[in-house]
């Protein structure tokens, strides 16, 4: 099997600032793969990297099998940074542009503009954009190609809720038509809905690497009842202290969810009153933090 995308030892430094550390990277085919990582981890410089706009220090790459250069670069389509057209030609115009370039037969402009929702928009000038318009003209730019591999540096920045919802739907339509996608984003709920794995990147070194589902497993029983230290020292003695964490009002129990019905009984035989009881599932922006120690831009 072919990876779309595997790193070796990639390592980028910049004097005494190691921005990429000995990263070990392996895309799948077929997959979207979400990169993900605070503000200055490593990430866009590592898929400037991968696309050979800057050389490793040292360490390798290969895209789709082949080192990076033209047998590998003809096959993939990227965003990276943030779209860059002409501001007083239409959407249109400047495919068209790119497709003369590329080399790209321009009947393939019709079926990127349909694909990201601009076909209504395509004579309006560049500059006349919103932000999540440019973002939409960006993509269906990296599509021109027809690519295998898709690279995608935050493809939903600027979109508003609508539009994260479309670009959820396209990602999740080109990986079904046999691409590959790997995106990078701080939106760490968008990441989640979409990608089958992540990569966690922190300080220039891929810390995890897991399918989402893997990524948050785990979780623990969430409790509310009166009184408080009373419920607390009942289901202390019941599982261990060591498993009972209290915040002042909610309980947390880190027992697993088959626990619930015995913790219960327990409670109730004990004129504890339950107000609330479930199991809760840790979602990946918990886990981003754990892993990072550093908020995102979405909180």
């Amino acid at each position: 099997m072919i990876e779309p995308v595997r790193t070796q030892a990639l390592t980028k430094r910049y004097g005494d600032l190691v921005a990429v550390d000995d990263l070990e990277l392996t895309v799948r085919p077929s997959e979207v793969y979400g990169f993900l990582g605070p503000n200055g981890a490593g990430k866009t410089t590592t898929l400037r990297m991968l696309l050979g706009l800057i050389r490793p220090t040292t360490g390798s790459v290969r895209l789709l099998g082949n080192p990076v250069g033209g047998a590998a670069l003809a096959k993939v389509g990227a965003l990276i940074e943030g779209p860059a057209f002409y501001p007083y030609l239409s959407g249109r115009d400047n495919l068209r542009v790119l497709a003369g370039h590329a080399g790209v037969d321009r009947s393939r402009i019709t079926v990127v503009l349909d694909q990201v929702d601009l076909t209504d928009r395509a004579t309006d000038r560049y500059a006349n954009y919103s932000m999540g318009m440019r973002q939409r003209l960006g993509l269906a730019a990296a599509l021109l190609k027809d690519p295998e591999l898709l690279i995608l540096d935050e493809p939903t920045n600027g979109l508003d809720p609508a539009g994260m919802a479309d670009m959820r739907t396209v990602i999740r339509t080109l990986a079904g038509d046999g691409r590959t996608v790997l995106l990078s984003s701080h939106l760490l709920g968008e990441v989640q809905q979409v990608c089958d794995r992540v990569g966690v990147i922190s300080r220039g070194r891929l810390v995890a690497e897991s399918t989402v589902s893997d990524l948050a497993d785990g979780g623990s029983l969430r409790l509310e009842a009166r009184p408080v230290v009373r419920a607390i020292e009942l289901i202390a003695s019941l599982v261990g202290p060591e498993k009972v964490r209290c915040d002042g009002r909610s309980i947390d129990i880190a027992v697993e969810r088959s626990e619930a019905g015995r913790i219960n009984a327990a409670l109730v035989r004990d004129d504890v009153e339950v107000s609330e009881l479930h199991w809760r599932q840790p979602d990946l922006e918990e886990t981003f933090f754990e892993l990072t120690g550093a908020p995102s831009d979405d909180r």
